[in-house]
């Protein structure tokens, strides 16, 4: 077992043991990987204080054998075991007679059924423990992201080339994708998201059959994924010369994000960095156009804790990995959205995505 393994599932024993926690089932694939290192499907897991089992069927088993170093794996037989039933003989061979369940990430339909089969076992819905450790990213999450961060880069230092009038956004979408599997990425973060013209106000535009117009707003959104890990960013262009409006929108959302930015840093509350952008899209007249939120955590999950809103009163800490993404949103007309990844430190931040961010294209 490598040794970031080993030091979050102490630290997830830690928090179990306080919490007078005899066992908790994990049923999140992006906690799987995170605690066992397991990136297959159908399973999921048992922690005690002093047995790892890891529960699948014959589709993954060997997967898992081959991942999960210090794991007992355990194979399933579907038509003759339930997985409550095998729940249940694992824990009461290891004692333990009161668990906790990760009840997010289970259907009620589902969950009704393991505990029926597991009836000799006490069961409490479990606080999002390994969510909590997550936020903090050690050495090895933050070089996957940077990896993925520079991939995301490149491909679109590759692509903006073919920007052009005429490229529709599903093409262009297409094409970016292409190079960011051909540089290594192992998934997309997400959809890729592009939006030309009126189509750039919509904050999760699915590429479309809409083409490039001279005069268009454009807002790409995209990222890469390896080793389960993620990142995220966006750019916003204009095709030709923008008017009057557009470069305001630009103006305000680029010093919006500049502002979040200076102050970003271990012990800002997320609540308070997000009003510093919003302040300047208010000074610019944006206030009712702007974003719901300044950004959120990246990791394993795409949208990970904090969601930096108004209202969220956390105080961000070194290790987090966040993006700081303002925007401006007006339907019918379009948006513009500036978004990169950064490593929260203990004197500020360091930017994790680095590709330029010139409005018009040349």
């Amino acid at each position: 077992m490598k040794q970031e393994h080993q030091t979050r599932l102490h630290s997830l024993r830690a928090l179990m043991q306080s919490n007078g926690c005899e066992a908790l089932m994990i049923f999140s694939p992006a906690n799987l990987r995170y605690l066992a290192a397991y990136s297959g499907e159908a399973a999921c897991a048992l922690i005690t204080q002093d047995q790892l089992h890891l529960i699948t069927d014959y589709r993954f088993i060997t997967q898992a054998e081959e991942e999960c170093a210090g794991w007992h794996c355990y194979c399933r037989d579907r038509e003759a075991e339930t997985l409550g039933q095998v729940v249940q003989k694992l824990l009461l061979q290891s004692g333990v007679r009161q668990a906790a369940f990760e009840a997010a990430e289970v259907s009620v339909q589902n969950w009704a059924q393991i505990a029926q089969d597991s009836a000799g076992i006490q069961w409490t819905p479990a606080p999002l423990w390994t969510e909590q450790l997550r936020r903090r990213k050690d050495a090895s999450e933050l070089a996957l992201i940077q990896r993925c961060a520079a991939i995301a880069d490149q491909a679109l230092a590759e692509t903006l080339p073919l920007l052009c009038p005429g490229i529709s956004e599903a093409e262009f979408a297409l094409e970016l994708d292409f190079r960011m599997r051909r540089l290594g990425a192992e998934a997309l973060s997400f959809e890729t998201i592009t939006g030309f013209g009126e189509r750039s106000a919509l904050p999760h535009s699915i590429p479309s059959e809409r083409r490039l117009r001279e005069g268009d707003l454009i807002v790409l959104d995209f990222g890469a994924s390896v080793g389960g890990y993620r990142s995220d960013m966006t750019r916003t262009y204009i095709a030709g010369e923008p008017d009057a409006r557009q470069q305001a929108m630009y103006n305000a959302v680029t010093q919006a994000q500049q502002a979040a930015l200076a102050v970003i840093r271990d012990g800002i509350s997320a609540r308070e960095a997000d009003l510093t952008a919003r302040a300047v899209l208010a000074e610019h007249g944006f206030a009712q156009q702007a974003g719901s939120s300044l950004g959120h955590g990246v990791g394993l999950c795409l949208h990970e804790q904090p969601i930096m809103t108004p209202k969220c009163e956390e105080i961000l800490r070194s290790g987090y990995v966040v993006t700081i993404e303002p925007g401006v949103y007006i339907p019918g007309f379009g948006g513009v959205r500036l978004e990169d990844d950064v490593l929260i430190t203990e004197h500020g931040y360091q930017l994790l995505t680095h590709s330029p961010q010139p409005f018009r294209l040349t």
